[in-house]
Parts: C-alpha cells; sequence; structure tokens
C-alpha cells in the first residue's frame, strides 16, 4: 500500500514539474538574462546536499551572490555578497526554481524537507527520519522560516544560532510534518509557498501552521 502511494506521489511531482518548467520557462529566461547583464556568469550554482538515504546530490539555484563570493554557507540578510537581482530572486524564492530540474530527475520532490549540507546533519534519530524520504523544494518548515536570512541577521554568530536555534526548531517541523504526511497537506504547502512568492509582505508562520493543522 505504501509503495503505491509513493508511486503517485513520484507521478505527481514528475507532472507538476514538467508543467512547471513549460510555464515558467519565459520567466527563467529572463531572469538568467537579468543575472548576466548585472553579474555575468555563472548563470546558476550548485551545491550538494544529502538527499533520500543520506544519497549526496547536487541542488540547484539561479546565481543570487557575486560570482567571486566566498565564506559562510549561511546568508542573513544585508549580507553584501548577495547582487542587486539577486536580492530579488531571494525575497521571492524564484532561485529555488531550477530544483524542478532535481524533481524530474527523482533527487527530490515538490513537497518534503529541505535537504541540507552534511555539515549540518548528525546521526540524531531526527535526521534519520527526515532522510528516509526524498527532500522537497518546500515543506512546512522552510515555510514557517521563510524569513530565515532576517532572523540570521539579528545574531553576531548566525552559524552558530542557526546550529543551535533554528536548526532544531525546523527538525521539529519536519518531524511534525512526516507524521501528519497527507496529499491534501501538501497541496495546502504548495498554495502557501505560491502565495507568499506572490506576496512576500504577507508572510504569517502562524497562519501557516495553523493552515496545515486544519
Amino acid at each position: 500500500m505504501r509503495h503505491h502511494v509513493n508511486r503517485w506521489y513520484r507521478l505527481f511531482d514528475v507532472i507538476c514539474a514538467f508543467i512547471g518548467i513549460c510555464a515558467l520557462l519565459p520567466i527563467l529566461i529572463g531572469v538568467v538574462v537579468a543575472i548576466w547583464i548585472d553579474d555575468g556568469r555563472p548563470l546558476f550554482f550548485s551545491q550538494t546536499r544529502l538527499g533520500k538515504d543520506g544519497k549526496p546530490f547536487s541542488i540547484w539555484k539561479l546565481r543570487t551572490m557575486r560570482s567571486a563570493a566566498t565564506g559562510r554557507r549561511l546568508t542573513a540578510a544585508g549580507d553584501r555578497r548577495v547582487t542587486r537581482v539577486g536580492r530579488m530572486l531571494r525575497r521571492l524564492k524564484i532561485d529555488e526554481l531550477p530544483q524542478l530540474l532535481n524533481v524530474l530527475k527523482g533527487e527530490m520532490s515538490l513537497v518534503g524537507p529541505r535537504p541540507e549540507v552534511s555539515e549540518f546533519v548528525n546521526d540524531d534519530e531526527r535526521w534519520r527520519r527526515v532522510l528516509s524520504v526524498r527532500p522537497g523544494i518546500t515543506d512546512l518548515a522552510s515555510l514557517v522560516f521563510r524569513n530565515e536570512e532576517e532572523i540570521l541577521a539579528t545574531s553576531a554568530n548566525p552559524e552558530e544560532y542557526y546550529r543551535r536555534h533554528v536548526l532544531p526548531a525546523k527538525l521539529a517541523l519536519n518531524v511534525r510534518y512526516l507524521q501528519n504526511r497527507s496529499m491534501g497537506r501538501d497541496l495546502k504547502l504548495l498554495y502557501w509557498t505560491v502565495w507568499y512568492s506572490l506576496h512576500p509582505a504577507h508572510f504569517n508562520p502562524q497562519q501557516i501552521e495553523k493552515a496545515f493543522d486544519s
């Protein structure tokens, strides 16, 4: 039965990702041109993350930082490494759109715990639970912490604050999502992802959690 359900989830992912790429292709082309004009090449950014069963894979994003940028892995609001176009892309979450290709390849799902870099993953039982499923483009934790960059900007040590406070809270939300996962709840999370990408000023984490539980 579970295998049958997973097949339906996978079919849903493939159909929606394919439709999404086709529908958003003009926007993607326009954004790529804007990145090239603003800061040249490369146009895309890839990073190794941990997928299902802890298997590493390359996640793709539109590049939002300066081509020569170095430093910490985390980005806080006001980070000078972010380009002018990149600030807009990150605010609207448009930089995540190339991950639809990761979905088509079977490395990701539309909805599922966000994949993390190996440095932040340990052998905790919660991580084992999270790594037992395909990671997603969006999920309950990433929506509730949509303003993560603003939160990290309040700390003198963003990486330490992320490890001690943000990551444990996100892990708890990931486990909560997996314990209550359903197609109906996934559709709600997809709706809120699109809604807040179009209306970022209306961000309301309490509303997201309430909608997920209802």
